[in-house]
């Protein structure tokens, strides 16, 4: 599979350069990415994120630093996809319009998870295993289900796995 026309940040680690298909995209340092990836051209993803085996991330996809991206995350960009046009004609580039998806700094989204387009997932949020995302997730927002509803807060969890209590 290919690997072209691909900027590349300083120590990235592709662990299977032949079982990625990347091309016309951007990688930045120190980012991890795993077997049978695909990530089209114009898709930017930042530093120091793991990008999962078997993910999907297309066109108009931006994905910040620090990201977490599980393992089979499909992103799609098409919001009504067709094959062909009313005349029946084949469609081509210039029959629908790429509808961008931003992940924000230090998001995770679990294994499975299908990202609508034209969502942002906020800053430390938590995508569950198998989500349907369909709007846009709050900062710190635990999200999971089909499709994706707030579950809990990042700051909650993070803070009891740390033994903090509340104060107020």
């Amino acid at each position: 599979m290919p690997v072209s026309d691909v900027q590349l940040g300083s120590d990235v680690k592709i662990l299977h350069p032949s079982l990625v298909n990347l091309y016309g995209c951007k990688i930045g340092d120190e980012t991890k990415v795993g077997t049978f990836v695909e990530v089209q051209r114009n898709a930017r993803v930042g530093a120091r994120c793991k990008i999962s085996s078997h993910t999907f991330i297309c066109e108009g996809v931006v994905i910040d630093d620090e990201v977490f991206v599980g393992h089979g995350v499909m992103f799609i960009n098409d919001r009504y996809p067709r094959a062909a046009n009313a005349d029946g004609s084949l469609q081509t580039q210039t029959d629908w319009a790429v509808e961008p998806t931003h992940v924000k700094r230090r998001a995770s989204i679990g294994s499975n998870a299908t990202v609508l387009c034209g969502v942002c997932i906020g800053e430390g949020a938590l995508v569950g295993a198998g989500a349907v995302v369909t709007k846009d997730v709050p900062d710190f927002a635990i999200v999971s289900g089909v499709p994706a509803r707030v579950v809990g807060d990042t700051r909650v969890r993070q803070a009891a796995a740390a033994g903090w209590t509340a104060v107020g």
